[in-house]
């Protein structure tokens, strides 16, 4: 089987082992690949595997002797899955794989916020504490958890676990999902989108981004939020309005905000949200803990082996 991985940087920086994919065939790996580079790099390929490489319909129709194309990660919106179906060719995803990581990661955002711990080691640094004539001082208001409510936007496997931490800090834990469900943990109130951005101290964004949902975070939906409340999006960057979501920190409609996902990355220098008011910004490392790596990397390999044996796992355009 002749197996090659397009872009193996941001998985593996060389801090994993590849012996999961060696033993599975002959295994060729690029840690990145211009779109100009797929179809050489990929004519022999029998496997495609890719994170963030756009495998598009005519690459797809371009490579004859393709049947499986595996995404390192869970959201596959980088692949046409209809043309990959419509040519035979069997996609897949790992789902799940860095749930607890990316839960921890927006309360990583939520903390910062609220404690500013960043903010008060610097000064410390810096000497403010040495030169303070009190045993204590604080530049920001600071916030406890306790008793604030709590909105989460998508309740799948990280809205969940977004929704047991919130819980253990004391949170009164709301969410929306956009489908029915019937497994809700008994701490946590389903209710409306709009009642999320009305009655929420702390919003968290944990959904796909799909036609239904791009921009779906509008200056409209933001406009209802109170001024004393916070929005995080740790899953795609297009489910928010950024340009509104600028003008409402710059205005001070909201109190703040804290993302680790744009809807373009690397962003552009001139994206609305990296000179807004409050708002903190990781470049989308909510996933990227050595645990989710290994076990993204490990799911892998499952997948390809299940499709090996003629039982694909994990299909997503069956």
């Amino acid at each position: 089987m002749n197996i090659v991985l397009l872009d193996s940087y941001t998985l593996n920086p060389g801090d994993l082992s590849w012996g999961p994919l060696e033993t599975l065939g002959e295994f060729i790996r690029y840690e990145r690949t211009k779109p100009t580079d797929i179809i050489e790099r990929a004519k022999d390929a029998e496997i495609i595997l890719t994170n963030k490489t756009v495998i598009t319909k005519e690459i797809i129709s371009s490579l004859k002797k393709l049947r499986y194309i595996g995404v390192l990660a869970t959201g596959y919106n980088v692949i046409d899955v209809d043309a990959a179906r419509a040519a035979g060719v069997i996609v897949t995803n790992v789902p799940a794989y860095s749930t607890d990581s990316v839960a921890q990661t927006v309360f990583a955002h939520v903390l910062a916020h609220c404690q500013h711990v960043g903010d008060h080691d610097k000064a410390v640094h810096q000497g403010r504490w040495s030169d303070c004539k009190d045993f204590s001082y604080w530049d920001y208001p600071l916030i406890e958890l306790a008793d604030l409510t709590l909105g989460i936007v998508g309740l799948g496997h990280i809205g969940r676990a977004v929704g047991r931490i919130g819980y253990a800090f004391g949170m009164r834990v709301t969410a929306f999902n956009r489908s029915e469900l019937n497994d809700v943990p008994p701490y946590i109130t389903m209710t409306s989108l709009a009642e999320i951005f009305n009655d929420s101290d702390i919003i968290s964004i944990n959904c796909a981004l799909t036609a239904e949902t791009e921009k779906m975070v509008s200056r409209k939906l933001i406009a209802q939020m109170k001024p004393s409340a916070r929005i995080f999006n740790a899953s795609r960057g297009g489910i928010i309005d950024e340009q509104g979501l600028a003008d409402a920190l710059n205005q001070g409609q909201i109190a703040g905000a804290g993302l680790d996902v744009l809807s373009t990355e690397p962003p552009s220098a001139d994206n609305p949200l990296l000179t807004a008011k409050n708002c903190t910004i990781t470049p989308h490392i909510a996933w990227a803990t050595k645990a989710a790596r290994g076990r993204c990397l490990r799911a892998v390999a499952d997948n390809i082996a299940a499709f090996i044996d003629g039982k694909p796992a994990n299909v997503v355009n069956r």
